[in-house]
């Protein structure tokens, strides 16, 4: 039981540590950030939401690990995050830009753009459990979990096959002289 109750709750030298250590991790932070973000400001506003998160999460680290890595891990999934989070506010403000009543019906799917006729060729040609996880998480860019439950398998099979069916599209196009020459 107490074993349970040291990993669930960080203890007050592991906070401590944590807090100590991090001024010293930020400058590293602050680099990755930039590459990321190209822009100083928003740079800044990553590594502010990334400290936060671990300051949050801080009984998710395990102590002996790599903390470094824990927090560079935690400032690339919180910009991954911002990425997709700005796609959809994007795609929403393009639909209500030809549609001002376009937010009084939330279920309808935003158009994306038309497929070329090699790609949407090629997509056809896979086979049938590959051409479903592209159409459902490249094309109607549901998550890897909705997917999963969608096909009813697992997230990780999920994963596998989307893996397999873009190195297969890839592989397909290549072959498709007007693409491979519009890429």
């Amino acid at each position: 039981m107490s074993e349970l109750l040291s990993y669930d709750v960080p203890s007050a030298a592991f906070t401590r540590e944590l807090r100590e250590k991090l001024p010293d991790l930020m400058p590293g932070l602050m680099a990755r950030a930039l590459t990321l973000c190209k822009r100083k400001s928003d740079a800044q506003d990553l590594v502010q939401d990334t400290v936060l998160r671990a300051l949050r999460f801080e009984s998710g680290y395990e102590q002996g690990t790599n903390l470094r890595g824990w927090l560079q891990q935690i400032l690339f999934s919180v910009f991954i995050t911002r990425c997709r989070k700005s796609t959809r506010e994007r795609r929403a403000l393009a639909l209500l830009t030809t549609d001002p009543c376009a937010w009084t019906h939330p279920d309808a799917l935003t158009p994306g753009p038309a497929l070329t006729r090699p790609v949407t060729l090629a997509i056809d040609a896979l086979p049938t459990q590959f051409a479903a996880v592209v159409r459902l998480v490249d094309l109607e860019e549901r998550s890897y979990k909705d997917a999963a439950a969608e096909l009813a398998v697992p997230v990780g099979t999920v994963m596998s096959r989307l893996f397999r069916a873009r190195r297969l599209l890839a592989e397909k196009l290549a072959e498709v002289p007007e693409v491979a020459q519009a890429a």
